[in-house]
Protein backbone atom coordinates (compact mmCIF):
# COMPACT_ATOMS: atom_id res chain seq x y z
CA UNK A 1 0.00 0.00 0.00
CA UNK A 2 0.65 3.76 -0.47
CA UNK A 3 1.81 5.56 2.59
CA UNK A 4 -1.16 7.87 1.87
CA UNK A 5 -3.25 4.61 1.83
CA UNK A 6 -1.47 3.12 5.37
CA UNK A 7 -2.22 6.55 6.94
CA UNK A 8 -5.81 6.40 6.13
CA UNK A 9 -6.20 3.00 8.07
CA UNK A 10 -3.95 4.06 10.84
CA UNK A 11 -6.12 7.50 11.32
CA UNK A 12 -9.70 6.61 10.28
CA UNK A 13 -10.48 3.08 10.59
CA UNK A 14 -10.34 1.92 14.10
CA UNK A 15 -10.59 -2.26 13.33
CA UNK A 16 -6.83 -1.62 11.88
CA UNK A 17 -5.53 0.14 14.48
CA UNK A 18 -6.70 -2.24 17.12
CA UNK A 19 -4.58 -5.04 15.49
CA UNK A 20 -1.07 -6.30 16.58
CA UNK A 21 1.79 -5.41 13.88
CA UNK A 22 1.72 -8.92 12.06
CA UNK A 23 -1.99 -8.53 11.68
CA UNK A 24 -1.92 -4.94 10.21
CA UNK A 25 0.33 -6.49 7.30
CA UNK A 26 -1.93 -8.39 6.48
CA UNK A 27 -5.13 -6.36 6.63
CA UNK A 28 -2.69 -3.62 4.49
CA UNK A 29 -2.22 -6.64 2.02
CA UNK A 30 -5.76 -7.31 1.72
CA UNK A 31 -7.21 -3.85 1.16
CA UNK A 32 -4.38 -3.58 -1.18
CA UNK A 33 -5.90 -6.82 -3.16
CA UNK A 34 -9.56 -5.68 -2.76
CA UNK A 35 -8.61 -2.16 -4.51
CA UNK A 36 -7.14 -4.42 -7.00
CA UNK A 37 -9.64 -6.63 -7.92
CA UNK A 38 -12.40 -4.34 -7.87
CA UNK A 39 -13.73 -1.81 -10.14
CA UNK A 40 -14.94 1.61 -8.51
CA UNK A 41 -17.46 3.97 -10.46
CA UNK A 42 -18.26 7.46 -8.94
CA UNK A 43 -21.62 8.96 -9.92
CA UNK A 44 -23.41 12.16 -10.07
CA UNK A 45 -19.63 13.95 -10.31
CA UNK A 46 -18.58 11.88 -7.14
CA UNK A 47 -14.63 11.14 -7.68
CA UNK A 48 -13.00 8.15 -6.10
CA UNK A 49 -10.74 9.34 -4.12
CA UNK A 50 -7.82 7.07 -2.00
CA UNK A 51 -10.26 8.01 0.94
CA UNK A 52 -13.05 6.51 -0.95
CA UNK A 53 -10.98 2.92 -1.94
CA UNK A 54 -9.39 2.44 1.37
CA UNK A 55 -12.08 2.82 3.58
CA UNK A 56 -14.65 0.90 1.30
CA UNK A 57 -12.00 -1.51 0.78
CA UNK A 58 -11.10 -1.48 4.48
CA UNK A 59 -14.64 -2.58 5.65
CA UNK A 60 -15.03 -5.62 3.69
CA UNK A 61 -11.42 -6.57 4.54
CA UNK A 62 -12.81 -6.03 8.22
CA UNK A 63 -15.84 -8.31 8.16
CA UNK A 64 -13.58 -11.37 5.85
CA UNK A 65 -10.61 -10.69 7.61
CA UNK A 66 -11.39 -14.30 9.92
CA UNK A 67 -11.69 -15.82 6.23
CA UNK A 68 -8.86 -17.66 3.40
CA UNK A 69 -11.06 -16.43 0.92
CA UNK A 70 -11.59 -12.66 1.15
CA UNK A 71 -12.31 -11.27 -1.76
CA UNK A 72 -16.31 -11.52 -1.97
CA UNK A 73 -16.49 -13.00 -5.85
CA UNK A 74 -20.27 -11.96 -5.92
CA UNK A 75 -18.83 -8.19 -5.59
CA UNK A 76 -16.96 -6.95 -8.97
CA UNK A 77 -18.17 -2.84 -9.21
CA UNK A 78 -18.74 -0.77 -5.98
CA UNK A 79 -20.94 2.52 -7.37
CA UNK A 80 -20.42 5.22 -5.11
CA UNK A 81 -23.19 8.28 -5.43
CA UNK A 82 -22.85 11.72 -3.74
CA UNK A 83 -25.84 11.18 -1.14
CA UNK A 84 -28.41 8.81 -1.59
CA UNK A 85 -30.10 8.26 -4.74
CA UNK A 86 -33.36 7.09 -7.52
CA UNK A 87 -33.55 3.90 -7.79
CA UNK A 88 -35.37 3.37 -11.37
CA UNK A 89 -35.61 -0.57 -10.18
CA UNK A 90 -38.04 -0.07 -7.72
CA UNK A 91 -38.90 3.89 -7.44
CA UNK A 92 -37.21 4.66 -4.01
CA UNK A 93 -34.41 6.90 -2.92
CA UNK A 94 -32.02 4.49 -1.40
CA UNK A 95 -28.83 4.83 0.48
CA UNK A 96 -27.13 1.82 -0.69
CA UNK A 97 -27.94 -1.53 -2.08
CA UNK A 98 -26.27 -4.78 -3.52
CA UNK A 99 -27.46 -5.97 -6.48
CA UNK A 100 -26.84 -9.71 -7.05
CA UNK A 101 -27.49 -9.80 -10.99
CA UNK A 102 -25.43 -7.34 -11.74
CA UNK A 103 -22.54 -8.16 -8.94
CA UNK A 104 -22.27 -4.60 -8.02
CA UNK A 105 -22.68 -2.86 -4.16
CA UNK A 106 -23.82 0.55 -4.24
CA UNK A 107 -23.53 3.14 -1.75
CA UNK A 108 -24.13 6.58 -0.84
CA UNK A 109 -20.79 7.98 0.61
CA UNK A 110 -21.77 10.81 3.29
CA UNK A 111 -24.28 7.55 4.60
CA UNK A 112 -20.96 5.40 4.20
CA UNK A 113 -19.08 8.35 6.46
CA UNK A 114 -21.88 8.67 8.66
CA UNK A 115 -21.31 5.04 9.43
CA UNK A 116 -18.04 5.60 10.91
CA UNK A 117 -18.17 8.47 12.02
CA UNK A 118 -20.73 7.42 15.01
CA UNK A 119 -18.95 3.92 16.12
CA UNK A 120 -21.34 2.74 18.50
CA UNK A 121 -24.97 3.27 17.23
CA UNK A 122 -25.30 -0.04 15.43
CA UNK A 123 -25.53 1.58 12.57
CA UNK A 124 -23.16 1.09 9.82
CA UNK A 125 -23.95 1.23 5.84
CA UNK A 126 -20.81 -0.11 4.63
CA UNK A 127 -21.37 -3.31 7.20
CA UNK A 128 -24.80 -3.31 6.26
CA UNK A 129 -24.47 -4.02 2.78
CA UNK A 130 -21.08 -5.96 2.81
CA UNK A 131 -22.93 -8.15 5.18
CA UNK A 132 -25.40 -8.79 2.09
CA UNK A 133 -22.92 -9.81 -0.46
CA UNK A 134 -21.18 -11.87 1.97
CA UNK A 135 -23.92 -14.11 2.89
CA UNK A 136 -25.02 -14.04 -1.04
CA UNK A 137 -21.84 -15.16 -1.80
CA UNK A 138 -20.99 -17.84 1.21
CA UNK A 139 -24.76 -19.88 -0.43
CA UNK A 140 -22.64 -20.75 -3.70
CA UNK A 141 -19.37 -20.48 -2.49
CA UNK A 142 -17.63 -24.09 -1.03
CA UNK A 143 -15.10 -22.80 0.84
CA UNK A 144 -14.82 -23.67 4.47
CA UNK A 145 -15.02 -20.12 5.79
CA UNK A 146 -18.37 -20.25 3.63
CA UNK A 147 -19.76 -23.23 4.47
CA UNK A 148 -19.49 -22.49 8.30
CA UNK A 149 -20.95 -19.30 7.88
CA UNK A 150 -23.93 -20.17 6.19
CA UNK A 151 -24.06 -23.30 8.42
CA UNK A 152 -23.66 -21.67 11.48
CA UNK A 153 -26.06 -18.92 10.31
CA UNK A 154 -28.65 -21.37 9.80
CA UNK A 155 -28.49 -22.82 13.80
CA UNK A 156 -28.40 -19.33 14.60
CA UNK A 157 -31.76 -18.85 12.57
CA UNK A 158 -32.99 -22.00 14.00
CA UNK A 159 -31.96 -21.06 17.76
CA UNK A 160 -33.91 -18.06 17.26
CA UNK A 161 -37.26 -19.19 15.89
CA UNK A 162 -37.48 -21.94 18.52
CA UNK A 163 -36.65 -20.57 21.56
CA UNK A 164 -39.41 -18.30 22.15
CA UNK A 165 -38.08 -16.57 25.39
CA UNK A 166 -34.78 -15.66 23.08
CA UNK A 167 -36.69 -14.14 19.99
CA UNK A 168 -38.97 -11.86 22.44
CA UNK A 169 -35.76 -10.77 24.47
CA UNK A 170 -34.27 -9.74 20.86
CA UNK A 171 -37.48 -7.76 19.65
CA UNK A 172 -38.48 -6.48 23.07
CA UNK A 173 -35.02 -5.35 24.12
CA UNK A 174 -34.80 -3.28 20.84
CA UNK A 175 -31.37 -3.88 20.73
CA UNK A 176 -31.54 -5.16 17.62
CA UNK A 177 -33.54 -2.81 15.37
CA UNK A 178 -36.81 -3.44 14.00
CA UNK A 179 -35.43 -3.74 10.23
CA UNK A 180 -34.08 -7.34 11.46
CA UNK A 181 -36.63 -9.24 11.67
CA UNK A 182 -38.10 -8.12 8.20
CA UNK A 183 -36.30 -11.69 6.60
CA UNK A 184 -33.50 -13.28 6.73
CA UNK A 185 -30.88 -11.37 4.85
CA UNK A 186 -31.73 -8.19 7.11
CA UNK A 187 -31.79 -10.50 9.91
CA UNK A 188 -27.93 -11.55 9.12
CA UNK A 189 -26.96 -7.44 8.12
CA UNK A 190 -28.20 -6.04 11.33
CA UNK A 191 -26.77 -8.71 13.44
CA UNK A 192 -23.34 -8.18 11.88
CA UNK A 193 -23.51 -4.04 12.35
CA UNK A 194 -24.39 -4.89 16.06
CA UNK A 195 -21.15 -7.55 16.32
CA UNK A 196 -19.10 -5.16 14.99
CA UNK A 197 -19.99 -1.66 16.60
CA UNK A 198 -21.44 -2.85 20.35
CA UNK A 199 -19.01 -6.25 20.85
CA UNK A 200 -19.21 -6.30 24.52
CA UNK A 201 -22.51 -5.07 24.63
CA UNK A 202 -24.14 -7.60 22.74
CA UNK A 203 -21.85 -10.17 24.70
CA UNK A 204 -23.31 -9.50 27.67
CA UNK A 205 -27.27 -8.95 26.48
CA UNK A 206 -26.76 -12.24 24.14
CA UNK A 207 -23.77 -13.87 24.61
CA UNK A 208 -25.53 -17.19 22.50
CA UNK A 209 -26.37 -15.20 19.54
CA UNK A 210 -22.68 -13.34 20.05
CA UNK A 211 -20.62 -16.57 20.08
CA UNK A 212 -22.49 -17.89 17.32
CA UNK A 213 -21.71 -14.58 15.05
CA UNK A 214 -18.07 -14.67 16.27
CA UNK A 215 -18.35 -18.38 15.35
CA UNK A 216 -19.88 -17.70 11.50
CA UNK A 217 -17.19 -15.23 10.73
CA UNK A 218 -14.07 -16.80 12.35
CA UNK A 219 -13.59 -13.49 14.64
CA UNK A 220 -10.65 -13.84 16.67
CA UNK A 221 -9.65 -10.53 16.88
CA UNK A 222 -9.18 -7.52 20.17
CA UNK A 223 -12.37 -6.02 21.32
CA UNK A 224 -14.48 -9.57 20.19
Amino acid sequence: MKPEQIRILEEQFTFYKRLDEKNKLYFRHRVASFIDKKQFIGKEGFLISEQVQVLVSATAVMLTFGFRDFMIEAVEHIIIYPTQYYSQLNKQYHKGEFNTRLKTLVLSWDSFIDGYRIEDDKLNLGIHEFAHAIHFNSIYQEDINSIIFIDTFNELRSLIAEDEFLKNRLITSEYLRDYAFTNDFELLAVILETFIETPLAFRNQFPVVYYKVRQMLNFNFPSY
